[in-house]
């Protein structure tokens, strides 16, 4: 689990941005072990930004094409943190925490749709 040591509320400017992204990457860290969905999500932006830069002929192409991929990177976090959070209030079946799963789910999946309607649609 990532190591969540005392509070930081009370650190500005230089430091508080250290810690946040010091969280950041433990956070990324943590996902990418535990986490096979955004494992696989990680790695496809490794070959998808560098593929974005180089197949959009604009720069508002790059952007879309870079954008739809992080933006499901994003959303499969989120969908993540929603999942801990159930988990984290219990292990037994109730119909609401298996609808909080399964909508996170939907939003991955429809997040998923937009990425590839935007790469389609750009590069034909």
């Amino acid at each position: 689990m990532v190591e969540r040591p005392g509070n930081y509320d009370s650190l500005q400017g230089l430091p508080r941005l250290i810690r946040a992204t010091r969280v950041l990457f433990e956070a990324l860290v943590w996902g990418f072990r535990r986490e096979e969905a955004l494992r696989l999500e990680l790695l496809a932006m490794l070959v998808l930004v560098p593929a974005a830069i180089y197949l959009g002929q604009t720069p508002v192409e790059r952007v879309l094409l870079i954008g739809a991929v992080t933006l499901l990177l994003i959303v499969e976090l989120l969908n993540t943190a929603v999942e801990v959070i159930v988990d984290r209030i219990g292990t037994e079946h109730h119909e609401l925490s298996g609808l909080a799963k399964d909508l996170g789910s939907a939003a991955v999946g429809v997040t998923l749709l937009l990425a590839i309607a935007v790469w389609v649609l750009i590069l034909i």
